[in-house]
């Protein structure tokens, strides 16, 4: 670029005089000549301003160019100290990373190392593990072969004692009438247990499981249900209101004394409680209801029914569930047939049609979470018997108890269709099972059972137009 202006400029230097030395030796020519030299020199000054354009634009355009390509210079300068300082970092970065590199590397091994001391350890462990579960399984087989044989016991025994009691059935009715004042079955046929000592908890729940084993080995009856098992919900009925009157306070079941009697009649068994119709007000709840869960569980009482149909004689709700335990009758079930439900919707279907002859019986409803047994007696007879109901169940505790109606909510919600009409009386209820002898010498009103937590003298509250009556004998009550 340089040396095209150089050119350019020496090019001018020596036309310029060459030109001037035309001009001054044309003015001695003659004026023709001159003319057409003027001419001439018009044209080379044109084409010399031309000329001169054309150059300055040259020149003006190799300026910016230079300009342009020392701009260019100078970014690939610092194009360069950037690359320059971009590989140093880039070296420093690598360094950095080889070193982090190495130490990863050392960690892996380390890690491999402890990898193969947890393996080796697991390795043990397992070999271990296997020793035991197979230890666990000969065990198991062990006991399962114990438990099958003590079945087969158990369910020897029970044909034993339900042969014992046929006979037991068959003496009574050889035996003569007792004298007034004494037991109907002398002490030789049915010994009186001993009054039970004050034990701890834990003694106490041993007493409990060994009642209910004692209570599955003493029961008659299939190992199957034998009362029909049916599951299913019933439609909640229209609810109701009810009125409350106080009642009076309870009394110790050991301290109640059996009334002398004549014979044939049913003396000496406490309270009885009327329910004239079936108004949605008759209503008794006893209280305070369960205070503990319950795995096992007796109701017992001396029932006389007013009509065609068996109501509800038991209800217990909760919040949770309305229908946690309960033996309720309904005018559209079957005439003497009862419900006895144990959290619904489960519940066995027992025949009670004996009940409808207008005439005082004695039941007693019994059921264990052991195998899930349960059994109805009617009149010291074993009616139905039945196992797998609620097995391992427990009803829980904080509920409201009622009698004669059935809750379709906590304390309320009855219909009359399900209402109770007739008489209660020598209710009573156990946290365990009650045993065949049990509940017999409480049928005669030889001798009550220990442990009861609920009597109708827990009757703390009554409504409508249910009548407490204190009768000496069942048989003049109105």
């Amino acid at each position: 670029m340089g040396c095209s202006w150089r050119k350019t400029l020496s090019f001018f230097l020596v036309f310029v005089p060459i030109y001037l030395h035309g001009a001054s030796s044309q003015e001695a020519a003659p004026v023709g000549p001159r003319k057409l030299f003027f001419e001439r020199l018009r044209r080379l000054e044109e084409q010399f301003r031309r000329f001169q354009e054309v150059t300055w634009t040259h020149l003006q355009s190799i300026a910016s160019n230079y300009n342009v390509f020392y701009n260019i210079d100078v970014r690939f300068r610092s194009l360069a100290e950037e690359s320059q300082a971009v590989a140093q970092a880039v070296n420093r970065s690598q360094a950095s990373v080889q070193g982090e590199l190495a130490q990863l590397k050392a960690w892996v091994r380390k890690l491999q190392c402890r990898s193969r001391k947890v393996d080796t350890r697991l390795r043990a462990l397992d070999l271990t593990l296997g020793e035991r579960s197979q230890q666990r399984a000969r065990e198991r087989k062990a006991h399962k072969a114990q438990r099958d044989a003590l079945q087969d016991s158990l369910a020897r025994l029970e044909g034993l004692v339900h042969s014992q009691g046929a006979r037991l059935a068959a003496l009574e009715g050889r035996l003569p009438v007792a004298h007034p004042g004494t037991a109907a079955l002398g002490p030789a046929l049915v010994p009186t247990p001993t009054q039970p000592e004050e034990l701890g908890p834990t003694s106490l729940k041993l007493q409990r499981d060994r009642q209910e084993l004692r209570a599955a080995s003493e029961h008659g009856g299939p190992p199957q249900d034998s009362s029909a098992p049916l599951q299913g919900r019933r439609e909640p009925p229209a609810s109701g209101s009810h009125r409350v009157l106080s009642g009076t306070a309870p009394k110790d079941p050991r301290q109640q004394a059996w009334s002398p009697q004549v014979p044939g009649e049913i003396c000496g068994v406490g309270p009885t409680l009327v329910f004239p119709n079936a108004s949605t007000k008759n209503v008794v709840f006893l209280g305070p209801g369960f205070v503990t869960a319950l795995r096992a569980l007796s109701f017992c009482s001396w029932v006389r029914t007013a009509s065609s149909r068996l109501g509800t004689l038991l209800s217990y709700a909760t919040e949770d569930n309305d229908n946690k335990l309960m033996l309720h009758g309904r005018d559209s079930l079957l005439p003497g047939s009862i419900h006895f439900v144990i959290g619904d919707p489960a519940f066995r279907e027992l025949p009670l049609q004996l009940l409808l002859d207008g005439q005082w019986h004695h039941i007693c409803v019994i059921w264990t979470s052991t195998q899930g047994r349960y059994w109805l007696h009617v009149d010291r007879r074993l009616v139905a018997t039945g196992s797998r109901f609620r097995e391992g169940y427990e009803i829980p505790p904080g509920g409201s108890l009622v009698l004669g109606q059935e809750q379709d909510s906590v304390g309320g919600g009855f219909d009359s269709s399900e209402a109770f009409v007739g008489s209660m009386s020598g209710l009573a209820i156990w946290d365990r099972a009650l045993v065949p002898g049990e509940v017999a010498n409480l049928a005669i009103r030889k001798e009550f059972p220990t442990g009861a937590i609920l009597m109708l003298a827990n009757a703390a509250l009554a409504g409508g137009f249910v009548q407490r009556a204190n009768c000496t004998c069942l048989e003049r009550c109105p």
